[in-house]
């Protein structure tokens, strides 16, 4: 076994490297750009070892870098983890060649299967199901109509070297196939510097479907079950969950097979994953097979008891599998959500900074810990204070949970939604929790087009109703008497005489937009000490009535307890939305902000006049913290509504920013190459 290993990667997928390897005994070498100098997984390696930048291109995609760190350190193996070079066939052949053990397959297998076409062949002779198609690069447009007339419409026109969504279109006739074809290979060459494109048949209501193969050096190859990875939103995946809720038995094992039998005809070694597209009738066909670790490879090891770095280890180490097809389990139902840092109320724009607050729930399952057992797991590279940078994706964490079937694992995952607590940047917590309440995804009845049909018009605070908002309401009341209580004490003690007398009668007010507030008066009861606050809210409907039990402590964002008799998680924040007087309630992915207040100081408020904001209508705003990477006009120039006028760079994605309006530029009021936060102007407008 290897007594020391680098990990050439960085954030929550070297901090699950780490991890195993420490369970292991193995010692572990860090390698960082200087945007991760103080980063989780940094302090929790035995040895880091510096790259350069923090653009990936100097720094974590610099393969010479990374051998030399492994010479300077001893590293005897290499762990890539997923990105960056973890698929590059030339990049595991330069540490074989320097005597250095590539922790995934072999380089020729890279090789095959990072090719979609040579794949796709590959595939077809290990008679494995492909889709109809023309798998050969196309020259021209007019050949790629020509070819998809005769496959038959709808059809995919693909880039071979593509990923990540890039590259890519879906036509449904001529004209969409000839403009298909050229913005695929324009958009590949810029991408990937391969331009080839090939089409095949696209299958309509498509589930997304992908098997986990594991394989030795001596000839064994497993399949681990399947993951249901079809909540995608443009083509990233958002919810995975294994097994899949929509497969029997019996595809799940034909399919299985299929994978094992690619695997072994390319002499696969290490974790590996075979992607297939699902028909509506169970019909599957060969997408592509990706030759390293998933990231959401967790809802495997769950479901399995396996851990899968530590298979991976053990494999480049020459070791047999230890377990046969037979052995292989599925014990109960997982379900992994991806916590990105993007603001998913305006059209899911990056988010980054610092993470003013960054409370997972607690956790009863841990990265490399070999088990079925039910309960919460959070895999993250940042840590309470750390910084999101705008130079890698916007993964925070995966939240991962085990219930004893998908009900309960459903159940699980809000819960743990949430107690989940992330200050100081945005994320996409609310959204998760729309989609976990969607009565589409809870009776397992979607496909990959499932976001894409629900949220075609972006996500709104609307598309996630609270089953209750009254109960928000109440909670509010609760959590300010518990500051005024206190806030009362204090006050008895240093101004004896003056204590104020408890008030019994509030007025919630419901913050709106543009001022269009709303007031519901609510009233506490009496109850005895140790019981159960009873607050009844009184709404146009009629009155609701909360028996509420909270587990509060000063300071605390994450609220627990229990309302008539059943426990909840909630969070609470104050001074929400610059307010210092408001509490902002969250609950099911709900967010409200409130004022509780006297009702004579309610009819007050409402007498308010609002101020609006001022009119920014005149100035292009940077929507969200990024690299000012191109300004597209000067001052003076005439613009027409629609043009470009500027480009930043956040998280590894280029976001073009369009005039909404016919107009002079009058100023430039930032610099090419400026570090932009929210909401600063770049252009001013006559």
């Amino acid at each position: 076994m290897f007594k020391k290993i680098l990990i050439a990667n960085r954030g929550e997928i070297a901090c699950r490297v780490i991890a195993t390897a420490k369970k292991m005994g193995i010692v572990t070498v860090a390698v960082y750009s200087d945007a991760d100098k103080d980063a989780r997984f940094v302090q929790l390696a035995d040895e880091a070892v510096r790259l350069g930048p923090p653009p990936s291109r100097e720094s974590y995609l610099l393969a010479d870098k990374i051998i030399e760190a492994c010479k300077q350190t001893g590293a005897e193996a290499v762990h890539p983890g997923y990105g960056f070079l973890s698929e590059n066939e030339g990049f595991a052949r330069k540490l074989e060649e320097q005597g250095i053990v590539f922790i995934g397959p072999k380089h020729p297998a890279i090789a095959a299967m990072g090719d979609k076409i040579a794949s796709k062949k590959l595939a077809l002779a290990a008679k494995v199901n492909t889709i109809p198609g023309y798998n050969d690069p196309i020259d021209t447009a007019e050949q790629a109509v020509e070819i998809a007339k005769d496959i038959g419409y709808p059809v995919m026109i693909k880039a071979s070297a593509g990923g990540g969504g890039k590259g890519l279109r879906v036509a449904f006739d001529d004209k969409e196939a000839f403009e298909g074809y050229t913005a695929c290979r324009n958009e590949a060459r810029n991408a990937f510097g391969d331009d080839r494109v090939f089409i095949e048949k696209f299958v309509e209501q498509p589930r997304h479907i992908e098997i986990q193969v594991l394989g030795d050096g001596h000839g064994n190859v497993v399949y681990l079950n399947e993951r249901e990875c079809s909540i995608q939103r443009r083509h990233q995946k958002v919810i995975e969950e294994a097994p899949s809720p929509f497969i029997s038995d019996q595809t799940r094992k034909a399919m299985g097979e299929q994978a094992v039998a690619l695997a072994k005809a390319v002499g696969y070694q290490s974790a590996g994953t075979v992607e297939f597209v699902v028909g509506k009738e169970q019909d599957f066909y060969f997408l592509e097979m990706n030759t390293r670790l998933q990231v959401e490879h967790p809802v495997t090891e769950l479901i399995t008891g396996l851990d899968l770095v530590e298979q991976m280890i053990r494999v480049a180490a020459g070791e047999k599998l230890s377990f046969a097809q037979k052995d292989v389990q599925r014990e109960g139902w997982a379900m992994e959500c991806r916590i990105n840092a993007e603001d998913p109320f305006r059209n899911f724009l990056p988010s980054t900074g610092r993470l003013v607050r960054f409370e997972p729930p607690t956790q009863d399952l841990f990265q490399g810990q070999a088990s079925t057992g039910l309960g919460v797991r959070v895999d993250t590279g940042v840590v309470d204070g750390g910084e999101i940078p705008m130079y890698y994706d916007s993964m925070i964490a995966k939240l991962i949970v085990h219930g004893k079937d998908r009900n309960d694992a459903i159940a699980r995952m809000r819960e743990a939604l949430n107690g989940f607590v992330i200050r100081g940047v945005q994320s996409n917590i609310p959204f998760q929790a729309a989609l976990l309440a969607h009565p589409q995804f809870v009776s397992g009845d979607f496909n990959t087009g499932f976001i894409a049909e629900h949220y075609a018009h972006g996500f709104k605070a609307e598309d996630v109703p609270h089953a209750d908002p009254a109960f928000l309401l109440a909670l509010a009341v609760h959590l300010h008497m518990f500051y005024r209580n206190r806030a009362s004490g204090l006050q008895g003690q240093f101004w004896e005489g003056f204590k104020r007398l408890p008030r019994r009668e509030f007025t919630v007010c419901t913050l709106g937009e543009g001022g269009a507030n709303r007031y519901v008066p609510a009233q506490v009861g009496e109850t005895a000490p140790g019981q159960p606050t009873s607050i009844t809210i009184q709404l146009p409907e009629g009155d609701k009535t909360y028996q509420l039990s909270v587990d509060k402590v000063l300071g605390d964002a994450r609220v627990t307890g229990s309302v008539d008799g059943k426990p909840f998680t909630a969070q609470m924040s104050r001074g929400a939305g610059k307010n210092p007087l408001a509490i902002r309630v969250a609950h099911n992915g709900t967010q409200l902000d409130v004022i509780v207040m006297h009702p004579r100081t309610a009819e007050l408020h409402q007498l308010m006049p609002y101020k609006a904001p001022p009119d920014m209508s005149k100035f292009v705003l940077s929507p969200m913290p990024g690299l000012l990477v191109q300004v597209a006009v000067k001052a003076g120039q005439e613009v027409k509504a629609g043009e470009r006028v500027a480009v930043i760079e956040a998280m590894k994605m280029e976001n073009v920013l369009f005039a909404s309006a016919d107009g002079v530029v009058k100023e430039i009021r930032a610099e090419q190459g400026a570090s932009l936060a929210v909401d600063q102007p770049i252009v001013e407008f006559e």
